[in-house]
């Protein structure tokens, strides 16, 4: 599903448009983002070092170069680096997660670099559940909740235990939603875990502290392990809105919380302004674990070897970007940290300028997940069909205005709702054209099974 396509035919019939657009992905470079030079430049000169030889790069990008190069066994890309991620990298990322939660310290030895940060949640799962036992092991899991993570967990042979948000309150987590769906998990299996989102995906919630403190009392208080997937951290634009990690607010609540309750907080390279999907790098840090759960845990990531080290080293990029006075920084700063909160203010806007939807406010992440009223008309046409109202409208939508979207169904969504969700890191450009297409779709699908 390439972001544009060119012009397609179905059964003969040549369609209105010229191109897919892709939205239902959260991908930047794949809906058209431009790669930051400064991260292409130092991996460029890493992997082919007479790069360095001339005036063409800057000198702090050869001086990065040189200092990862100087990190890897034989000097070399291409070299194995330690099972936790080259030692050099740990060090770096466990001083920007310090900078980043104020002072919070971290230590590098709680800190595992991995290819990607699903694969690292993965892992902590196999640590928790338990496929054997009986009652089967719960973890609590949003709703809506992005799939692989719900995959993931079926996988192993973990009951997924769904707690929802509250759309009309900007979708906020409800710790009174916490206690109903702990308390109608106890019947069924054994609830160990709680998973949360923040920033959300696919609904575009920031957790406030307050919110975030309520949950770590929960969390204490029915003795579960906290999974905090904080991947678009970097995308918190919502107006007197700020990303707190929960690293940071469980420190900042102190003792006992601060020394007991079990976390592990997942980032990646892949979201956010850097969006290198494709490099595979992550990171997990563990708090508060029992050293021979950590000894485990060691054992667990080292049977697949160390995470790809050119991603290991766009990590260590993305957790120390060039700084002012850097001949670089004029360059990466020119990045427009701003593209994203017009479009947030644009589409949401835009969306709920149209009859039948309504959006909440997108306060962080790339995704907006507007809730669409479909008529009665349309929900039984798409049920004689055999397909789910939202997925039969997201297909009418790709085949005759040519968006490529992902219905809320996917996701989780209240009974008797329906959800799209629409990716909004995209350049301006194909911002403008999907929302032209979207209003005349959606205006003649109305009008049809009004």
């Amino acid at each position: 599903r390439d972001c544009l396509r060119p012009s397609i035919k179905v059964a003969g019939v040549k369609k209105s448009y010229r191109e897919v657009i892709d939205v239902s992905w959260g991908d930047p470079h794949r809906a058209g983002v431009k790669p930051l030079s400064f991260v292409r430049q130092v991996l460029a000169a890493c992997i082919y070092p007479q790069l360095m030889d001339g005036d063409k790069l800057m000198v702090d990008v050869k001086q990065r170069a040189q200092m990862l190069l100087r990190a890897c066994p034989g000097g070399s890309v291409g070299s194995y680096c330690a099972t936790a991620g080259v030692p050099e990298i740990v060090e770096r990322v466990s001083e920007y997660i310090t900078r980043r939660d104020g002072g919070v310290p971290s230590h590098p030895e709680n800190i595992y670099i991995s290819s990607g940060s699903q694969w690292a949640l993965t892992n902590i799962l196999k640590v928790l559940v338990n496929s054997e036992a009986s009652p089967r092991t719960g973890v609590l899991t949003p709703v809506p909740c992005h799939s692989t993570t719900i995959l993931s967990l079926m996988a192993l042979g973990a009951e997924v235990v769904p707690y929802y948000l509250r759309e009309e309150q900007g979708w906020a987590l409800d710790v009174e939603e916490l206690q109903r769906a702990w308390g109608s998990a106890k019947e069924v299996c054994n609830p160990v875990g709680l998973y949360v989102i923040n920033p959300g995906n696919p609904a575009g919630y920031v957790q406030s502290r307050k919110s975030m403190q309520e949950v770590i009392r929960f969390a204490a208080e029915k003795r579960l392990f906290l999974l905090a997937d904080e991947v678009y951290q970097d995308c918190v634009f919502g107006e007197e809105t700020e990303f707190v990690s929960y690293k940071r607010a469980l420190a900042e609540m102190g003792s006992p919380l601060s020394d007991t309750v079990e976390l592990a907080s997942f980032h990646t390279t892949s979201k956010g302004l850097m969006g290198e999907c494709g490099l595979r790098a992550g990171y997990v840090e563990l708090v508060n674990l029992d050293p021979a759960v950590m000894k485990h845990i060691y054992s667990l990531f080292s049977a697949d070897s160390c995470a790809p080290v050119l991603g290991q080293f766009a990590l260590d990029v993305m957790t120390n970007p060039p700084q002012p006075g850097d001949p670089s920084y004029p360059l990466y700063m020119k990045v427009d940290h701003f593209l994203f909160l017009i479009h947030r203010k644009a589409f949401t806007e835009f969306i709920n300028s149209l009859p039948g939807f309504s959006c909440q406010p997108v306060e962080g992440g790339a995704f907006a997940f507007p809730r669409v009223f479909l008529p009665p008309k349309a929900i039984e046409t798409a049920k004689e069909l055999g397909m789910k109202p939202d997925t039969f409208y997201c297909m009418r939508l790709l085949e005759e205005a040519g968006v490529l979207s992902s219905p809320g169904s996917e996701y989780g969504q209240q009974e008797g709702t329906y959800h799209i969700r629409f990716c909004i890191m995209t350049p301006s450009e194909i911002m403008e054209e999907i929302l032209r297409r979207l209003s005349t779709f959606h205006k003649r699908f109305m009008n049809e099974f009004s």
